[in-house]
């Protein structure tokens, strides 16, 4: 196993306190971390009244305009 890099690391700490919802990829290329990724997702709530429920109970947007 190879050592790895305290800056690697730290990066990897930083990116992991930051993120509320997501996820962060590694990857490793002959034992070394060559990549971070972050993807971070964000969800917006929609109104009540723009939601309504298929039989199946399946949520629609519905379209008001």
């Amino acid at each position: 196993m190879a050592r790895v890099d305290e800056q690697k690391i730290n990066y990897i700490i930083a990116a992991l306190e930051k993120l509320q919802y997501g996820s962060l990829n590694i990857t490793i290329h002959n034992g070394e971390i060559t990549q971070v990724d972050c993807n971070e997702k964000h969800r917006f709530t929609l109104p009540d009244k723009q939601l309504s429920r298929r039989k199946d109970g399946a949520s629609l947007i519905t379209s008001h305009g």
